[in-house]
């Protein structure tokens, strides 16, 4: 049970890692975000990346370093759950 619950969290990250991802190269391409799928995928990341653009704004207006910082806490979060299920 704990080793499925475990995987359930891995494979719950990986995912919206890739969603993330995604969501960050769609940005790219300014026509894309009308697009109904990345519309989605925007509705779903950007509440999490906004906690990290309150702490980093985007530099010069565009270059925006948030994602970075998802993707750390992600990988912090993802850890600190598989130490407690799998101890």
């Amino acid at each position: 049970m704990i080793l499925i619950l475990a995987s359930l969290v891995h494979y719950t990250v990986f995912l919206y890692t890739v969603l993330i991802a995604v969501r960050i190269i769609a940005s790219w391409f300014p026509k894309a975000a009308y697009h109904p799928i990345i519309f989605f995928i925007s509705r779903i990341t950007d509440p999490y990346l906004n906690l990290f653009r309150r702490l980093i704004p985007p530099i010069g207006g565009r270059l925006d370093l948030s994602p970075m910082l998802a993707f750390l806490g992600l990988n912090l979060v993802e850890k600190f759950l598989m130490m407690l299920f799998l101890r």
